[in-house]
């Protein structure tokens, strides 16, 4: 079973030739929708991948609700662990040009609810755990200390990156960052060594844990360094 605690989001998805410039209206080419969130899209693509998967997170009280959960339940998302809360379901707000450069303006709503309590009524008992940081921090450490104590394997993937996340990178078991969010969390962390692949070395070494580089564009993005 991978559970995964995570945001879930409703995406508005606009293209047109250029981005607007500050003050300009245009006139675009198409209006899109689709469900996203960081959480979300994990639990899509494991669920796709054909294992089992519990999504554990919130959706706003709202008509974005039942579109944003769509997908996963079509794809058989257990969604038994997805609360409804007060307030609108999580937003992105997408603008695509041409080229392909973007602009996104995210309304965290309901996914800034997420709580402990939700996290505890995950029950984990095994398997893998997937995190990212697009919900609140003592939800994320509640996550991470269930995982210890369950024989979870957690993987916390740094996206988006926030500092007052930086202490728990050390305890989770896997860890996958970009160059951007690898570079802060080293500042953070204080790693030592002269470049990026150096300071990935040290955290492997020094915390015991897997380093996993996302999307990068240099050589670093071709090594793994495992515990």
């Amino acid at each position: 079973m991978i559970t995964i605690i995570g945001s879930i989001n409703f995406d508005l998805i606009t293209r047109s030739p250029k981005l607007p410039e500050p003050g300009e209206t245009l006139t675009g080419r198409s209006f899109s929708t689709a469900a996203g969130g960081k959480g979300a899209n994990q639990a899509l693509a494991a669920a796709r991948a054909g294992v089992p998967v519990r999504m554990v997170g919130a959706v706003g009280d709202d008509n974005f609700a039942s579109q944003a959960v769509a997908l996963l339940r079509a794809d058989g998302v257990d969604l038994s662990r997805v609360a409804t809360r007060g307030d609108a379901t999580g937003i992105a707000l997408i603008t695509v040009e041409d080229s392909g450069e973007n602009t996104i303006i995210v309304i965290p709503g309901a996914n800034g609810l997420v709580t402990e309590d939700d996290v505890h009524a995950a029950d984990l008992d095994g398997g893998y755990l997937l995190l990212q940081m697009e919900i609140p921090l003592p939800a994320l450490e509640k996550a991470i200390a269930m995982s210890e104590t369950s024989d979870t394997t957690c993987i916390l993937n740094t996206a988006p990156w926030r500092d007052d996340a930086a202490a728990l990178l050390p305890r989770a078991d896997i860890i996958i960052a970009n160059e951007t969010e690898f570079d802060l969390a080293s500042t953070h962390l204080e790693l030592s060594g002269d470049d990026r692949l150096a300071k990935m070395i040290d955290f492997a070494e020094h915390y015991g844990r897997t380093v996993i580089p996302a999307s990068a564009e240099d050589q670093t993005g071709r090594y793994s360094w495992c515990r």
